[in-house]
């Protein structure tokens, strides 16, 4: 059963972060502008961290990604081209990806 990651992607994420803040509440408030996701195995560069919040974590500041990147990285990873991977939506097609989505070559081994 050894080397199972090597073709298994793992994620762990959440569709949004958490201000890193009170909001003078019980707890912090939902916050999608500095949050972390947790990728290993399947074709994902070990050890690497890629972009950065401001100083309060509260901000991304260094290689700033958004939800279509994430997806169009996952699907390469998969072995699928985002570009061709369309799907049918109130009669239009539509890419899951949007029509920014972009591979974030920085996580590919």
């Amino acid at each position: 059963q050894r080397g199972m990651l090597h073709d298994t992607l793992v994620v762990w994420a959440g569709e949004f972060g958490r201000t890193p803040m009170s909001q003078g509440g019980d707890g912090r408030d939902h916050h999608n502008a500095g949050f972390s996701i947790w990728m290993a195995g399947g074709g994902v560069k070990a050890g690497t961290v890629f972009g950065a919040t401001d100083e309060l974590g509260y901000s991304a500041v260094d290689n700033p990604i958004d939800v279509h990147d994430l997806h169009a990285t996952m699907l390469k990873l998969l072995g699928i081209e985002h570009t061709r991977m369309t799907v049918k939506f109130q009669g239009l097609d539509a890419r899951l990806t949007g029509v920014a989505g972009r591979v974030i070559d920085g996580l590919l081994a």
